[in-house]
């Protein structure tokens, strides 16, 4: 097992550091409806992922400490979760490839994240959202289909998300 979890990680990370942004070409399909899964929170406690699809949308990143597009991504992403945070549910899922929760309660004592984190240890997450990378970003609209995916650290997040609550962006 620890010899596919290594495979991941190295593709994570080559793809990861040489993907620009990319949008509606990557993961799950635009308008569908991602499997429902049950991954941890960071104390280990199990999260139905559908009780975060439920009455407005979601903007899911997949995440890690140590991927350098998450990291450049942040200022985007927090400042989207500022303005669109009352209507939009922001979360970042850690994927468990060269992290553990630990590791990442560690890391976000020193470097907050100003939404939930929850932990992908089996990596169903991965799969039911067809997550090919690191920066992966899913956002879906109340009814919980796939409005938009897209990677890397130049993806217009604000633009996303008002496709997903329906509103042009002003």
């Amino acid at each position: 097992m620890w010899r596919i979890w290594t495979i991941v990680a190295v593709g994570l990370v080559l793809i990861s550091s040489g993907m620009t942004a990319q949008q509606s070409q990557i993961g799950l399909p635009i308008g569908a409806t991602p499997e429902p899964v049950t991954i941890e929170d960071l104390d280990g406690a199990p999260v139905d992922l559908r009780t975060f699809l439920e009455a407005k949308p979601v903007v899911i990143e997949f995440w890690a400490t140590w991927c350098p597009l998450c990291k450049a991504l942040l200022p985007q992403m927090a400042d989207a979760s500022r303005h669109y945070g009352d209507r939009v549910q922001f979360l970042a899922i850690a994927v468990a490839v060269n992290q553990t929760q630990r590791s990442i309660r560690r890391h976000l004592d020193k470097h907050p994240l100003p939404f939930p984190v929850l932990w992908d240890a089996g990596g169903r997450a991965v799969r039911a959202f067809m997550t090919p990378t690191t920066s992966y970003v899913v956002v879906l609209d109340a009814r919980g289909q796939v409005a938009y995916t897209g990677t890397g650290d130049e993806q217009d997040i604000g633009a996303a998300i008002e496709q997903a609550l329906g509103t042009e962006r002003p």
